[in-house]
């Protein structure tokens, strides 16, 4: 066999088997003539297809032609546009356009289009490269593509759940969540969402099955539309409606699977019958595509989620469904995270309110108002807390703190502090003994808690301002624990920082608490607060501080007003912490309802004592009270006289009860006991307990006072104020 000059021989003769040609490799090849290349061109499953310079198509397999539905014979000659009519680019230009660039450039370039196949959507990525003559002139483009639908999908879903898990679930907040959920989805694949959740969702509770449900209520917490504000609803957002277990909704919901619903003049015609309203609200939207997914998380139905098509002409697909089920999915344990907060904090707030007072103490030495707001950062309730404590004398207590931490410990905590100073307060302790003691407890409760006890140190902390105002003298002492100081407010509107002596907070242990004493004209105001009043993101406790002076210098027809007035300017709409707010305006005893004598360590002035005390109550019109007056009174300068020593003071307050009190300058304690048959005294204070309703001792630095009261005439304990 002769060779020739392309290193080719002699082609066979009929009959014979192709000739071997040697390679660079060395090894024979079969050469394969051009019907067989045709043939392998032609069975390829991958669509090829040739376009020539003037953008005709020259050559396309059958691969080709049955992508875009015709026969081989029938394309062509074809234009792009007119072998391609449905299909488009994804960044917008045409496949004329890229053809074109690849003949000018030289330069070959992917290119990506959607397709539309017996109803099914499909991506097809094209490799186009210029084919060249033997002198290197571009003498047309070859396009080869290949289905990359269901990498194009992957790829597409991977996105949207990557913008999922940053975009939802941004707060703890359930209707937000659920905003977030109807945006994204729009954004997407999507033309009209809606959202709805199971009514106990909202309040936080556990969802009820709904399998046994005739008919399963929801609220309307989302909706959204690709066009400028939603298409009218049939339900509006915020809105209590219902399901029927029939519907494709509840059947949706007691299957516990998404469905995809194609939406025809059938499916609408038989709709109108039992949901007119929701049937013809589609016809007038064009809605052609529905898909219906449940909202679960943790095996709990918490709602259900509505996708529809009405401007894409496309109906959603199998695989609009996975991605709009995966979605749901993940949004449905963000709205479930929300609930069980919203849960865990109505527990924490409900603990914490029925914590504060929930009604003004009885007492009229001062007026009161208070404000407390939670915080809502998501950091859980706070411990803050004010209170109101009527002392013996018509005296009273104001009471603010502040428990380090947040969430239910943190108000449990609080609790017991509260509690811890009303029980305190009642034995009658100065402002900086009470502190002393209350340091102690708190440094109990911390011992208490276990040594490895993520709680514990949330029990050792917190701030306490305590202050005793006696309407009587209108003296007014303070002490505090690490808590910011008290504004007073003076009649002629003048404002200041009370300065007391800095305390550490409880449970620091081993500093002593000290006091300081203030006299307070009549119409005085204190405002007492914790420190998220004044401590707040973006401005300084200064400059707080500053406008806290500025504002309740202003005048105000009420404490109520004034307290309002304080808490709109200086509480941001969503606080970092828990603020708490008591006004107290003071109020002083005038002669109508107050009455003091200096008596002699004589046991001939308790008769003397007898007979004031009653012309007092004869002056003010309580003559029922009188007998048992002289008696208290006799019996309590009786002992005085015995027990105690100069100087001895009697004095008696009408206010919410009547008073008398006898102070001394013993520090004796008196107490109760039981006198023998024979027993000649012992049974004074047996006798002032039979006959008031309370009675006790409280000290100064000089002495003490035994004080007991009675209800007015006419009166109850709980009679309001």
């Amino acid at each position: 066999m002769s060779m020739d000059e392309t290193g080719r021989g002699d082609p066979p003769a009929d009959g014979d088997e192709p000739a071997p040609a040697a390679t660079g490799g060395g090894r024979p090849v079969q050469v394969l003539p051009d019907e067989v290349r045709c043939a392998i061109l032609e069975q390829l499953p991958v669509p090829v297809a040739y376009f020539g310079r003037e953008q005709l198509l020259g050559m396309a397999n059958g691969a080709a032609a049955n992508s875009v539905g015709r026969s081989e014979a029938s394309i062509l000659g074809l234009r792009p546009g007119e072998v391609e009519p449905g299909l488009f680019l994804k960044g917008g230009e045409g496949l004329a356009e890229a053809i074109d660039r690849v003949l000018s450039t030289g330069q070959g370039e992917p290119y990506e289009t959607h397709l539309m196949v017996e109803g099914s959507e499909h991506i097809w990525q094209a490799a186009m490269s210029p084919v060249r003559t033997a002198a290197g002139e571009v003498q047309g483009v070859s396009v080869v593509t290949l289905d990359t639908t269901d990498q194009f999908w992957a790829r597409r879903r991977l996105a949207v759940l990557n913008k999922a898990s940053k975009r939802i679930g941004s707060t703890l907040d359930v209707g937000r969540t659920a905003e977030e959920l109807a945006e994204l989805a729009i954004e997407e694949f999507a033309d009209f969402v809606t959202v709805d959740l199971l009514s106990e969702v909202l309040t936080g509770d556990e969802a009820r099955s709904v399998l046994h449900r005739d008919t399963i209520g929801f609220h309307r917490v989302a909706q959204k539309s690709v066009l400028p504000g939603c298409p009218e609803s049939v339900v509006p957002l915020g809105e209590i409606h219902s399901y029927d277990r029939d519907s494709m909704v509840g059947r949706a919901l007691i299957q516990g699977e998404p469905a995809r619903i194609t939406i025809d003049d059938e499916t609408l015609r038989r709709w109108a019958t039992g949901e007119p309203a929701r049937s013809k609200s589609m016809r007038e939207h064009s809605i052609h595509s529905v898909m219906v997914v449940p909202l679960q998380a943790r095996g709990i139905t918490l709602g259900t989620t509505l996708f529809c098509r009405h401007r894409t002409p496309v109906g959603f697909g199998a695989a609009d469904l996975q991605l709009a089920a995966e979605l749901v999915s993940r949004a449905a344990v963000c709205v479930d995270n929300a609930r069980r907060y919203t849960r865990e904090r109505a527990t924490a707030l409900a603990l914490q309110r029925s914590l504060l007072p929930r009604r003004a103490a009885r007492q009229r030495a001062v007026e009161v108002t208070a404000r407390y707001l939670p915080n809502t950062n998501g950091a859980g309730i706070g411990g803050d807390w004010f209170d109101v404590i009527p002392l013996s004398g018509a005296r009273v207590a104001l009471v603010v703190g502040d428990v380090v931490g947040h969430g239910l410990h943190a108000s449990a905590t609080m609790g017991r502090l509260r509690t811890a100073v009303r029980t305190l307060a009642d034995v009658d302790l100065a402002p900086e003994e009470l502190l002393t003691q209350l340091d102690d407890l708190v440094l109990t409760l911390d011992r208490e808690q276990p040594a490895d006890s993520a709680d514990g140190a949330m029990v050792a902390g917190a701030t306490c301002l305590y202050a005793v105002y006696d309407p009587a003298t209108g003296h007014c002492v303070m002490a505090r624990a690490g808590h910011p100081e008290p504004m007073l407010v003076r009649p002629d509107g003048t404002v200041e920082q009370l300065r007391l002596p800095s305390g550490p907070p409880l449970g620091v242990g081993g500093v002593a608490f000290e006091a300081a004493e203030f006299e307070l004209p009549e119409g005085s105001r204190l405002a007492l607060y914790t420190d998220g009043l004044i401590e707040t993101a973006g401005r300084g406790i200064d400059t707080s501080l500053a406008e806290l002076r500025e504002l309740l210098c202003h005048p105000a027809h009420s404490l109520e007003e004034a307290c309002d007035t304080v808490m709109d300017a200086l509480v941001p709409e969503q606080p970092n912490d828990d603020v708490a707010l008591l006004l107290a305006r003071t109020h002083r005893l005038d002669a109508g309802h107050y009455a003091s004598w200096d008596l002699a360590a004589d046991p001939a002035v308790v008769s003397t004592a007898r007979k004031r005390a009653s012309a007092q109550l004869t002056a003010w019109g309580l003559d029922d009270a009188v007998f048992t007056t002289e008696l208290v009174v006799s019996e309590l300068v009786t002992n005085a006289i015995r027990y105690g020593g100069d100087p001895i003071r009697l004095r008696l307050i009408r206010d919410t009860a009547l008073i008398c009190e006898v102070f001394d300058g013993s520090s004796t304690a008196p107490h109760l006991r039981r006198a023998r048959i024979f027993d000649e005294g012992g049974r004074g204070l047996l006798l002032v307990a039979s006959l008031t309703e309370r009675w006790g001792t409280r000290y100064t630095g000089t002495g003490k006072t035994i004080w007991a009261e009675q209800p007015l005439p006419g009166t109850k304990e709980t009679d309001p104020v």
